[in-house]
């Protein structure tokens, strides 16, 4: 299996029809299937090699659809850059990467004087905008105008696909390193659930393409030879705009997402009668958002993922029929027909239904490990189970139920932080002692990053100070949006900040300590 097998086969069947729709700009199988051969013979000749890491960081568009493809075509390995980070995390993933090629739109253009300072060893910019070509960087498109095409490497099974970097509990960034194979046997899983896409699909990409979560659907709609409707970034009414001009059939949004699309006052405005399934993830849906989701979509199937980037990322389903049942709208649904799912005590055994454990998942979509990082790998896959930090409960027809979180991690608004980099961006605040981060309920955004903070003697601090202050080192969306102030920390016998201690009075009476 390899992630250029759907073009391949679209090329054959149906070269003529639409592939991507990004503005007034269209592309056909056959035109972007020669794009990416002469994109691919670009990259090699900038030296990029065998199994060499290529980094892109850039809005949504048909271009990088193209830089998805091109890489494996030049038998390298995809680094799609999280773009809401910080210039210090993005150059900390390239030099961690040890990647030297860096794919670059005009919405990031601005950070490059940044990142090379902060990372030598970026040697060689890909401009991908629609602008002119900054100084010191190479045109995208003089590049494929350029090049001849070359074959397809195919670059497939267990050999590395990309790297997709996410939060670390140790405070820096890890990458997950996934296959071909874990890539497509999770599209391949969810197709197959009857859930997740179908034959004549138009797909709208409104989610980031950096994410593991839009890069999966891309995948399941490679494999059917869909359209892929792309707007730049998530706006209400550009994916309104886009659903009614490009009559799309599905798309992939988080909560928060979904809530903002039906509650913005120009939804009727718009003819969205083609929408036919929306697949979510990060968090459960609330109740009230999904029945005027319901309402607002009423051809529209909706189905929920659960999994993580290091299950390439889906792991379990919660189909269309199942959201008609009250009683399994906190549930994350079964295992997916790729996936097998058990809940698992410290040592590994198999709990009783009914029973907290920490979720794990084994299959063919489970990660190969984290790039240069043997100890975190072996503590979360063991016996060939990836332990999710998760925790949650199985009730006996073999749903899964999210109700805690091992891992000292937040959800908000669909994106994962990790508390021990809040911590480390707070506590440099030369008016902080000590610190600590936890996620609190959130209406919005399901949670929402709080500190609990310490001053030093004699300083003063506001919670607004905190989070630009924490802003400067890392991402705006891990930044605390809240912040309270104690004399103390509570802390364990063994010095450990005791943080369920701190988290009590916001999930006390609660059926989950998580959203």
């Amino acid at each position: 299996m390899y992630l250029t097998q759907g073009l391949h086969r679209a090329v054959q069947q149906t070269p003529d029809a639409a592939m991507t729709v990004f503005g007034d700009r269209k592309r056909t199988f056959g035109e972007t299937a020669g794009r990416v051969a002469r994109l691919a013979s670009a990259l090699r000749g900038l030296g990029v090699g065998d199994g060499d890491r290529v980094a892109m960081l850039a809005l949504n568009s048909d271009r990088y659809h193209e830089y998805l493809l091109a890489v494996p075509w030049a038998n390298a390995v995809l680094n799609p850059v999280n773009i809401r980070w910080s210039p210090a995390e993005i150059a900390y993933s390239l030099d961690d990467s040890d990647s030297h090629v860096l794919l670059v739109d005009d919405a990031f253009a601005k950070m490059l004087p940044a990142l090379h300072d902060a990372y030598s060893g970026l040697r060689t910019v890909i401009h991908c905008g629609d602008g002119p070509a900054p100084a010191g960087t190479l045109s995208y498109e003089d590049l494929i105008a350029s090049a001849e095409p070359i074959e397809d490497a195919r670059r497939s099974g267990d050999e590395l696909a990309g790297l997709f970097y996410t939060g670390g509990t140790t405070g820096f960034p890890k990458g997950v390193m996934l296959s071909h194979t874990n890539l497509l046997t999770s599209a391949f899983g969810s197709v197959a659930s009857g859930c997740v896409l179908a034959p004549g699909a138009r797909y709208l990409h409104a989610a980031p393409m950096f994410h593991a979560a839009d890069l999966a659907a891309w995948g399941a709609a490679m494999l059917l030879g869909a359209t892929h409707v792309m707007i730049p970034a998530f706006d209400p009414v550009a994916v309104l705009e886009a659903v009614a001009t490009h009559q799309v059939t599905d798309t992939l949004l988080v909560p928060v997402m979904i809530q903002l699309v039906v509650d913005h006052p120009a939804l009727a405005e718009y003819d969205t009668t083609s929408l036919r399934r929306i697949v979510y993830g990060a968090s459960p849906i609330p109740q009230a958002v999904l029945e005027r989701a319901m309402k607002a979509f009423p051809n529209a199937a909706f189905t929920q993922a659960y999994g993580m980037t290091e299950l390439a990322p889906v792991t379990t389903l919660l189909g269309p029929e199942e959201h008609r049942k009250t009683s399994l709208l906190r549930s994350a649904g079964r295992a997916a027909p790729h996936s097998e799912v058990r809940i698992l005590d410290p040592d590994g055994a198999e709990l009783p239904r009914g029973t907290v454990g920490e979720i794990c998942s084994r299959g063919g979509h489970v990660m190969l490990g984290y790039w240069n990082k043997p100890a975190e790998t072996a503590d979360a896959l063991r016996d060939g189970w990836m332990h999710s930090g998760d925790g949650g409960y199985m009730d006996d027809e073999g749903y899964v139920f999210v109700v805690d979180r091992i891992k000292d991690m937040i959800v908000s608004g669909g994106e994962n932080v990790y508390s021990a980099e809040v911590e480390n961006a707070v506590a440099q605040h030369p008016a902080v002692a000590a610190c600590a981060v936890i996620g609190v309920p959130d209406e919005e955004w399901g949670e929402r990053v709080h500190a609990v903070v310490v001053l030093k003697q004699g300083h003063t601090l506001t919670a607004e100070e905190i989070r630009e202050h924490a802003k400067t080192r890392i991402a705006g969306y891990k930044a605390p949006r809240t912040a309270e102030f104690v004399d103390a920390l509570p802390v364990s016998g063994a010095g450990k900040i005791l943080k369920r201690e701190l988290r009590r009075k916001y999930w006390d009476g609660t059926d989950r300590q998580v959203h």
